[in-house]
C-alpha cells in the first residue's frame, strides 16, 4: 500500500486502549508498522508508546468532539506524513428496551458509534485520495445486520454505519481506497463492562424481555467464545490481502445469527410478496 520509498504503513486506530482496538494496535506494532493510537485513557496509550518508541503517536481524544478529531488527524499526518489504514474501532454498547432510554442517550449512541466513525473517515479521505490508496476498517457488529429486542439503540447506530460504509465502498473503490466492515459476534472485550450504557428510565413491563438478556450479557462477561487477538490478526490479514472483503464476519455465533436472520427475512417478505407486487398502477401491470 505505501510506495517503495516509504514501505512502512501508518495506521490510525481508535479505541486503542481496550478490546479489539488494543489487540489491533499490538498486532500492528509487533509487525513493525507505525500507528496513531487514539483513546481516552492516557496511561494505556503511553504504555504502548513507551515500548515502541518512534513508531507510535498516542493521542488522548474525545472522538465525539469534531475539533478534537480534526486535530488528531492533523497530528498524525504531521508526524508520519500519511495514513494508510483507518481502523474505526471505538464504540459503546447498550442494553435496555428502546422506551427506557433518555433522548440524550440515544444521541450519545449515534454520536460515538456512527458520527465519530463517519467523520473520521471523511477527515482522512483527502490524504488517502492524494496517496491514491488506503483502507478503512469500520467495526460494526452482527448487531449491525440483525437487530434484536433489548439492543435497539446499539443496533440502530451499527445499522447506520453499515449502510454508510457500503455506500462509501462504492464511491472510493475507483480511487484505490478499500473499505471493510468488521462484524463480530461475542468476543472477550469490555463491551459488557461498566462502559455498557444502562437505560435512564427502567420500566418493569419490559423486564421479561430485558432480564434474560442482562443475565446472558453481564453473566457471560469474560466467558465469550471470541478471542480479540485472533480477530486483530484477521483484520491485519484483510488489510494485507489483494482482494479484501467488504464484510468480515467473525464468530460462529455471528454467522449463525446471520443465517437465521436472512431466512426469517426471506420468509417474512415472501409472505406478502404478491400483495406488494400488486401496488403498481393497473396500466403498468405486475
Amino acid at each position: 500500500m505505501p510506495d517503495s520509498d516509504n514501505p512502512t504503513r501508518t495506521w490510525f486506530i481508535t479505541g486503542a486502549t481496550s478490546g479489539f482496538g488494543l489487540e489491533l494496535a499490538r498486532a500492528v506494532l509487533e509487525r513493525g508498522e507505525r500507528a496513531v493510537l487514539a483513546g481516552r485513557r492516557a496511561d494505556r496509550l503511553s504504555a504502548l508508546a513507551d515500548r515502541h518508541s518512534g513508531r507510535v503517536l498516542p493521542i488522548t481524544v474525545d472522538l465525539t468532539d469534531a475539533a478534537a478529531r480534526a486535530t488528531a488527524v492533523a497530528k498524525g499526518l504531521s508526524r508520519f506524513g500519511r495514513i494508510d489504514v483507518l481502523a474505526n474501532i471505538a464504540g459503546r454498547g447498550s442494553l435496555g428496551a428502546v422506551e427506557e432510554f433518555a433522548p440524550e442517550q440515544l444521541r450519545e449512541q449515534m454520536e460515538l458509534n456512527f458520527f465519530a466513525a463517519a467523520e473520521l473517515a471523511r477527515a482522512v479521505l483527502p490524504a488517502m485520495r492524494r496517496q491514491g490508496c488506503g483502507h478503512i476498517l469500520n467495526l460494526t457488529s452482527i448487531g449491525g445486520l440483525v437487530s434484536m429486542g433489548g439492543f435497539g439503540p446499539y443496533c440502530a447506530s451499527k445499522f447506520a454505519l453499515e449502510g454508510w460504509s457500503e455506500a462509501l465502498h462504492e464511491e472510493v473503490a475507483p480511487l484505490g481506497i478499500r473499505v471493510t466492515i468488521v462484524e463480530p459476534g461475542a468476543f472477550r472485550t469490555e463491551f459488557a463492562g461498566e462502559a455498557n450504557m444502562r437505560p435512564a428510565h427502567p420500566m418493569a413491563i419490559y423486564r421479561p424481555v430485558v432480564a434474560p438478556l442482562e443475565d446472558y450479557l453481564y453473566g457471560g462477561d469474560s466467558k465469550q467464545m471470541g478471542d480479540p487477538a485472533k480477530a486483530a490478526a484477521l483484520m491485519f490479514a484483510v488489510v494485507d490481502s489483494e482482494a479484501p472483503p467488504l464484510r468480515l464476519m467473525m464468530g460462529a455465533d455471528a454467522l449463525g445469527m446471520w443465517d437465521q436472520g436472512i431466512a426469517a427475512r426471506q420468509a417474512d417478505i415472501s409472505s406478502w410478496r404478491e400483495r406488494g407486487l400488486e401496488t403498481a398502477f393497473d396500466e403498468v401491470g405486475g
